[in-house]
């Protein structure tokens, strides 16, 4: 067996870890929060609205959403994550949102699984994010493969998820991210879709915000601390004492994405602001659209609904509406725009 089948198997196998892992063991975050519980909206007991006159929808880099919700990067490359893949894109575009698919390194890798990710004949219209680990510039992937993986998927943008954290503790990571910013300068200015920059879980900073905005970057994915911890999900897979110690050790690293939002909001009031991280419900939606997000992007609870059916997607894609709609009801603001400047939202001394 040569050397590239051995790697796309590793990254086979490691994608169906990260399933396991993520749906059977307690890898959450739990001494560092999303930092949304420091803030309380404003209750309007005589809101001067019609419920059923609420408008939720919204658009992000020009394409319309039913509501501001991102089905969050998860999964791909294996059976069962073709399955979990199909069932979200069917929920995702019958309420038009927006959808983001796991890492597709493994479709570059072993192109016979590409199918597992190309969810567009299930949602036509949606807008959908491509996915590769930055950090894989340094390790000869470069325009190509980045073009390959955006035409898998017919995807309207590529994120590029910066993970230093993961692959430090991760067996076998990939650790060289030197020289990394001046790549996706170059890769920004020749793919002919915008790219978003995406962490995994540690959040980006306003100062880290600021060098991509300027290298190209289309939007921003903070992608906070206070959700599933992927110290965790690795320190699970270890190898060795040393990396299941590192796993713990950082567990709860990283910044909350509340902070995250309001930092990068104030150096970059106009960009494309994908809040994500340890959001849970649709008060956490509200919550971090208040704070400065356009939308917001949850994994977890579409992929524990998605392992058990497509009727548990589409309940919780209700039931996170319902949600977002009865915030802006009970706050009395008639749309998402309303909500972001009613100063409705107000942090707890």
């Amino acid at each position: 067996m040569n050397a590239p089948t051995n790697i796309s198997a590793q990254t086979q196998n490691r994608k169906a870890d990260h399933i396991r892992i993520c749906l059977e063991e307690d890898v959450q975050s739990h001494q560092i929060t999303n930092g949304l519980e420091r803030y309380r909206f404003t209750h309007s007991c005589l809101p001067e609205l019609n419920h059923d006159e609420i408008d939720i929808s919204t658009a992000f880099l020009g394409k319309h959403l039913g509501a501001p919700l991102l089905i969050s990067s998860m999964t791909g490359g294996t059976e069962q994550a073709a399955m979990i893949n199909q069932r979200l894109a069917k929920v995702a575009q019958h309420y038009k949102i927006a959808m983001g698919v796991g890492s597709q390194r493994v479709a570059v890798e072993k192109p016979q699984v590409a199918d597992t990710f190309a969810v567009r004949k299930y949602a036509p219209d949606i807008l959908l994010f491509a996915n590769l680990g930055a950090v894989q510039l340094n390790y000869k992937y470069g325009l190509d493969e980045c073009l390959r993986v955006v035409d898998i998927l017919e995807a309207d943008a590529l994120i590029l998820h910066l993970n230093p954290l993961q692959e430090c503790i991760q067996p076998k990571g990939d650790t060289n991210f030197r020289g990394l910013l001046d790549k996706i300068s170059t890769l920004c200015s020749k793919l002919p879709v915008p790219v978003i920059a995406k962490e995994v879980g540690n959040g980006i900073s306003a100062a880290i915000a600021q060098k991509l905005l300027a290298s190209g970057v289309a939007a921003i994915d903070v992608a906070g601390a206070g959700g599933t911890s992927w110290a965790k999900v690795e320190s699970e897979r270890a190898e060795n004492p040393l990396q299941r110690r590192l796993g713990k050790t950082f567990a709860d690293w990283g910044l909350p994405t509340a902070e995250c939002i309001t930092t990068i909001r104030a150096i970059a009031p106009n960009v494309p602001l994908i809040a994500s991280g340890g959001l849970r419900h649709g008060l956490d939606v509200a919550a971090a659209i208040a704070l400065g997000a356009d939308i917001a992007g949850l994994a977890m609870p579409f992929l524990q609904a998605a392992a058990t059916s497509e009727t548990a997607v589409a309940e919780l894609a209700e039931v996170l509406i319902a949600e977002i709609t009865t915030v802006l009801f009970c706050t009395g603001n008639a749309t998402l725009y309303h909500l972001k400047h009613s100063g409705s939202l107000q942090r707890i001394e």
